[in-house]
């Protein structure tokens, strides 16, 4: 029965290459590519937890440039089977990158995608993301 949501806020951040940010992460005992952002937290708006995700796991400060995509079905979550997720995507500009520090144990590493690559973005709400953004840059 499902008696939860699960709010999730995540970033497009593309470099001058066209390259796509992601983050080689742990998570439940799995090993996922996923984009930066991560959960709401109670009393947050969706663009501070934004901000807050990029500080505390990356050391970096973003600028929110857009809405990009919201979540338009219904989706249980892989690992929790009691909790619905809505998943929301903004694009955003970095403004330090060259601060970039990993501070979160659980991310191994950042890693640049091309958009001329097959999607390697395992979850689902992420790859429909994927295919959006080639099709609008590409």
């Amino acid at each position: 029965m499902i008696d939860k949501i699960n709010i999730r806020v995540y970033a497009i951040f593309l470099n001058e290459k066209n390259e796509l940010m992601a983050l080689d992460e742990g998570y439940a005992g799995e090993k996922l590519v996923k984009l930066p952002g991560g959960g709401l937290e109670f009393g947050e708006g969706t663009l501070e937890c934004l901000h807050r995700e990029f500080a505390e796991e990356l050391n970096l400060k973003i600028e929110v440039l857009e809405h990009f995509y919201t979540q338009e079905d219904f989706l249980v979550s892989r690992f929790r089977e009691n909790e619905q997720l809505l998943t929301i995507y903004y694009t955003v500009n970095i403004l330090n990158l060259d601060d970039l520090k990993i501070l979160d144990d659980s991310i191994e590493k950042v890693k640049w995608i091309s958009l001329h690559e097959e999607n390697p973005l395992p979850l689902p709400i992420d790859k429909i993301v994927f295919k959006k953004l080639k099709e609008k840059l590409l």
